[in-house]
């Protein structure tokens, strides 16, 4: 047995890192239309393949093995900004994400305006920049720089606000931007009623590690997605559990302090029945 390790332990540490790259490839490609893409062409591969050396094809195999090259620069043109995406995902570091309590106070701040918005039916797009930068869609917005605040959350997405459309930047705890244009998700969405809002925010979280928080204008749900994966029609309860589990999870070993809540002391007061806007 001994003998055994000691002649292919090189195996078994290949064997795991190419299991780990696979799986890596499989998350950042999952749930995107490059995922089909690769699945069609690979069916169509392996099929190729084995038919060519049932049949011992000549011309088919000849073809197969001089595509190889051109094959991998056109996945390579293809799979362009699933690559880009998973490229950024894996140089990230969260460690360096500003202090806990500060970010603490800006989540319970954050959740109190998310869910005024919603007591109040103003439709609101937020996201929230991890390790990603964001600035090529805080440039097709108003730049702001301003101290993140329900108050000013409110304003910027009152409807007849000239910022109200589009998606509110926030950069640790300050909002960069307001107005600002995110990419719409590509996928096709079984539920219908998934609207512009909710695309954008499936979309923004496909192509970086940011947290898009959306709130529907019509019913005032509250919906939350990374890694474009969206929950919808969150309760308040539910959704200061999923903040506190987004970003309080993962942090360094040393922290042995159990992941902080949002449940406020001081909750927020109910909304009054008339709407903050008229008819």
């Amino acid at each position: 047995m001994w003998k055994f390790i000691y002649d292919h332990w090189r195996d078994g540490i290949e064997i795991l890192i190419l299991a780990t790259c696979i799986y890596q490839i499989y998350r950042a490609f999952r749930a995107t239309r490059g995922a089909q893409i690769l699945v069609g062409l690979g069916t169509i591969l392996i099929v190729l393949t084995l038919i060519s050396t049932f049949f011992q094809f000549v011309v088919i195999s000849w073809i197969l093995k001089g595509a190889a090259t051109v094959l991998t620069l056109a996945l390579i043109v293809i799979f362009q900004p699933e690559l880009r995406n998973g490229l950024a995902r894996l140089g990230s570091n969260r460690l360096f994400s500003f202090s806990n309590k500060r970010q603490l106070a800006f989540l319970e701040r954050f959740a109190d305006a998310v869910i005024n918005l919603s007591k109040k039916r103003i439709g609101a797009l937020f996201a929230i920049q991890r390790d990603v930068r964001l600035k090529d869609y805080l440039d097709s917005g108003v730049v702001l720089d301003a101290q993140f605040s329900p108050e000013l959350a409110m304003t910027v997405f009152h409807p007849k606000a000239p910022l109200h459309d589009g998606g509110m930047i926030i950069a640790d705890d300050r909002v960069a931007g307001a107005a600002c244009v995110f990419p719409v998700t590509e996928r096709q969405m079984k539920d219908r009623s998934t609207g512009l809002r909710h695309r954008a925010a499936i979309g923004l979280t496909e192509r970086t590690d940011a947290i898009a928080v959306a709130v529907s204008e019509e019913t005032g749900g509250i919906s939350i997605c990374e890694n474009g994966v969206l929950q919808r029609n969150l309760t308040e309860k539910q959704f200061r559990e999923k903040l506190s589990e987004i970003f309080f999870s993962g942090k360094p070993s040393h922290e042995t302090d159990p992941a902080p809540q949002l449940d406020r002391k001081d909750p927020v007061p109910p909304s009054s029945d008339s709407d903050l806007v008229s008819d």
